[in-house]
Parts: structure tokens; C-alpha cells; sequence
């Protein structure tokens, strides 16, 4: 299509750094299999208690390297994102904690383990925790007057996130993030926890390099590289991702017991894929903000702003437009090509959702992927592309799918 052959052009010069940036990461990946010396022996599966399991003790020392950070824990029985992030609210707040988030609204799916939605059995707010959040200002950035004056209540965490979620606004840049970072822990000693999905290889750093305690993602996003069939990790100081450690087992046992059931294999080569695969889902969602930016659609981020995490949001203005686009991302899928997503209520949502996911991985946001809620001003949230080539496949058969041949 022409629209796409021209949008292509225009964004060679964005796709350069994106490739600057997989280089760097690559090699963050390639020296830390390297300096572990992976063999045929860490691919072994366990089962049972999971004693002496090599492959998973050592990829848990792997992720540390490449993320920057103390420790880590990488697991299969963490399934989903949303179940590491909960992991890190759980394990670090006490009765009657006060935490505060300062990007604004945490993702839809926390709300109900902080309780701020709904009455979840377990809740934080069970236990007296207390919950305030602070808008980003009108430009995208931290509100550090509003900040300063909630950290006098002393929080017991303070909460980040890095991607947009299900928000029309910019995603926060890694620099950005370390200024607000340094301005919080030179006023508390709170831990500053980061919900990291969606962010993973976008940068050249992570959140645990500029200073978070810890921060957490799912595998079948960025650092699963799509090979990975489940699974989340968390990483950061060693105190922070041990307290994780004996929420997910119990104290004593720790990290020590957790059969890897054969998964070794398919995390090692998930994060040996990761940067290229990131790249690509990165190369897509430029593309795709240019072919809408012509087709007179408002995109956030535009082409060339810096981005820092795989979504690209178009906001269509029009529910019918919408939907048929993401059923056309559908239709562009390798799997289930054939099926017609529609709205619906969601788990852990408070609007209905509409998902596109035709991925070999149930549900893998690095795979090819588009949702929007069912709400004004009708925007939808593109993630993912194995292959730039395939993803640029997607974006054809989604803009056929809404709006016919467009030349």
C-alpha cells in the first residue's frame, strides 16, 4: 500500500537508533550468557522440590547483569504481570502503610489488589493501606510541587510507571524517571517500586540502573522475546527481591524450592531473542504512528518522539472505526486469523475491552497485538511485532480491515 510505502520512508532515520539501541542491548544479553558460561546443562529440567536447579538459579543471576540490578527472580508460576507487580505491592507494604504513585493512575488491573476499585478478598486495603496517586502535569511530567508535599506523609512506597497503560499521555522516559527518582530519595527513604512492562530493551537502561528498588514485567511481553510461553520476573536490591521471594514461596524454603518443569530453555532463548524482538515491536509501532499521522489521526508517541516502551496509541474519535481496525490486526495474525474479537468484560477491568492477539503465545503483547476499552474518545493500544515484516503485514490488514484500500 502507498500510504505505508511513503510512511516508511519518512521514518528510515528513527529506525537507525532503534537499531543503535538493540545493538547495545544485545551485547548486555550475549556478555552475561558469556560470563555465566551457559551450557547445555542449564537448559535441564527439574521437578519435585526443584533443588540444585542450575538453569534457573542461573538465569536469575543473568537477568540481575542485564538489568542492572542486585537480584532478580525469574519464574514461570508468576503469570502475568499484573501477578509481579502485586508480588512487589505485598511483599514490601505492612498494616497500615501509605503508598503513593506519582504517573498518575495505576494500571486498571492493580486497582483492585490496592483497593482502590472493587472489594477484592485480600486487598490491601484489608490491612489499612492507604493509597493517594498525583496526576503527571498537563505536559507529561512529574508534578514535583504536588509530590514534595504528599512525601511529607511519608510513604512507605512510592509507585512508578513506565508505559501509558490505557492513558492518552507520553510514556516516562528513563531520564525523566531518574530525575523524579533522586528528587524522591533525597526528601524519603520510601521504596520506589516501577511497574517496568511494556519497557524492557526500549532504552539502553532500566529503572533498576537509575535507582529504583525494584521493578517488575511478565515474559510473554519484552524480555520473553515471544519464545517465552509464560512467566513474569522481578529485579532490584537484594533485601527488596528476597522479601518478593518468600511472598511468592514462604520464609525459610525461598528461592531454593521451584521445580523449572523443562521452561529453562524457552526463558534463556526468550531473552537471547528479546532485543531484536523489542526492536521489531518498536520499528512497528513507529510505523504505525506515521501511516496514522497521514491519515489525519492524532498518535502519542508521534514518529520520531523517544519512546520508551512498545505501545502506540491512535485515537480513533469513532467506536466503529476502532473495532474494526483491531479486528483487522486480527485478521493479520498467524493464529486464529479467522476469529472476530469483540468487547467484552475482562477480568480485572472496569470498562469491556476488545483484545487482538493471534499469537502463539496466549495473550503475548510482543507478539502483534491491539485493545482498546469501550470508552470515549475511543483509543486504541497497539503492542508487539515479532518481526518488522510481520508486523507491517498487521498494520495492512487492519487499515484494509477500517478503511478499505487507501492509497
Amino acid at each position: 500500500m502507498n500510504i505505508i510505502k511513503r510512511a516508511e520512508e519518512k521514518v528510515q532515520s528513527a529506525f537507525c537508533e532503534i537499531e543503535r539501541i538493540e545493538y547495545v542491548n544485545s551485547k548486555k544479553v550475549l556478555d552475561a550468557f558469556q560470563k555465566y558460561n551457559v551450557n547445555e546443562a542449564h537448559f535441564a529440567s527439574t521437578t519435585g522440590y526443584g533443588y540444585d536447579d542450575l538453569g534457573r538459579d542461573t538465569l536469575d543471576k543473568i537477568f540481575a547483569d542485564v538489568l542492572g540490578a542486585e537480584d532478580a527472580l525469574v519464574r514461570q508460576n508468576i503469570s502475568c504481570g499484573t501477578h509481579a507487580l502485586s508480588l512487589c505491592l505485598t511483599s514490601l507494604l505492612k498494616p497500615n502503610d501509605h503508598v503513593l504513585c506519582v504517573t498518575g493512575r495505576m494500571y486498571e488491573t492493580l486497582e483492585e489488589t490496592v483497593g482502590v476499585r472493587g472489594n477484592a478478598i485480600g486487598s490491601l486495603k484489608e490491612i489499612g493501606v492507604t493509597y493517594e496517586q498525583i496526576e503527571l502535569t498537563q505536559s507529561g511530567d512529574f508534578d514535583y510541587e504536588k509530590i514534595e508535599k504528599a512525601l511529607l506523609k511519608k510513604p512507605a512506597l512510592v509507585w512508578m510507571q513506565r508505559s501509558k497503560g490505557y492513558e492518552w499521555r507520553k510514556s516516562i522516559l528513563i531520564s525523566e524517571m531518574e530525575k523524579a527518582i533522586k528528587f524522591i530519595k533525597d526528601r524519603c527513604d520510601a521504596k520506589i517500586v516501577v511497574d517496568n512492562c511494556y519497557g524492557e530493551f526500549v532504552e539502553e537502561k532500566e529503572p533498576t540502573q537509575i535507582g529504583a528498588d525494584l521493578m517488575a514485567g511478565s515474559l510473554i511481553k519484552n524480555l520473553g522475546g515471544g519464545v517465552a510461553p509464560c512467566g513474569g520476573y522481578v529485579a532490584g536490591t537484594k533485601q527488596c527481591v528476597e522479601r518478593v521471594v518468600n511472598r511468592l514461596y514462604c520464609p525459610g524454603l525461598g528461592r531454593e524450592c521451584g521445580a523449572s518443569l523443562g521452561i529453562n530453555k524457552e526463558f534463556y532463548k526468550g531473552l537471547f531473542m528479546a532485543p531484536s524482538a523489542v526492536a521489531s515491536a518498536v520499528k512497528t509501532a513507529i510505523l504505525t504512528s506515521a501511516v496514522f499521522e497521514e491519515l489525519g489521526y492524532e498518535v502519542c508517541p508521534e514518529p520520531f518522539e523517544k519512546r520508551t516502551d512498545i505501545i502506540q496509541a491512535i485515537k480513533f474519535c469513532d467506536e466503529d472505526k476502532m473495532i474494526k481496525y483491531i479486528q483487522g490486526i486480527q485478521k493479520g495474525s498467524p493464529v486464529d486469523s479467522n476469529v472476530e474479537p469483540q468487547p467484552w468484560e475482562m477480568p480485572g477491568y472496569g470498562d469491556k475491552v476488545i483484545m487482538a492477539a493471534g499469537a502463539f503465545v496466549s495473550g503475548s503483547s510482543i507478539e502483534l497485538s491491539a485493545d482498546a476499552p469501550i470508552k470515549e474518545p475511543f483509543v486504541a493500544f497497539q503492542q508487539g511485532g515479532l518481526t518488522y515484516q510481520y508486523g507491517k503485514l498487521g498494520i495492512e490488514a487492519g487499515i484494509k480491515n477500517a478503511f478499505g484500500e487507501v492509497k
